[in-house]
């Protein structure tokens, strides 16, 4: 069951203009956006998991016994989450760096 990522290349492509402008189109950082695209899809499956089956879950303990747990995806979209900042800051991009017009935004 794949993800639909409506707007993934205009992602990517976003990135990879906004470090072409800060002269930084390079391989590495390329390989860095490769793994950016592929943590916001884990995120968005992560989302459809706290979704679709709640923030608990029903799980069977080693001795068979059901019982309720945390979905896994909540903590994990926050780790997810984090780390995709962090690709951001490893490539030096932000907010002030996009180069879109305030009216691009809305």
């Amino acid at each position: 069951m794949g993800v639909k990522s409506i707007g993934m290349t205009k992602i990517e492509k976003s990135l990879t203009e906004q470090l072409r402008g800060k002269g930084a189109d390079v391989e590495h950082f390329r390989q860095l956006i490769k793994d950016y695209i592929w943590m916001h899809k884990m995120v968005q499956k992560m989302k459809k998991s706290i979704q679709e089956d709640g923030e608990m879950i029903q799980a069977t303990s080693a001795s068979g016994k059901e019982y309720m747990k945390e979905n896994p995806a909540v903590k994990n979209v926050i780790l997810y989450s984090r780390q995709m900042l962090a690709i951001l800051r490893e490539m030096g991009l932000d907010t002030e760096s996009t180069g879109e017009d305030e009216d691009d935004r809305l």
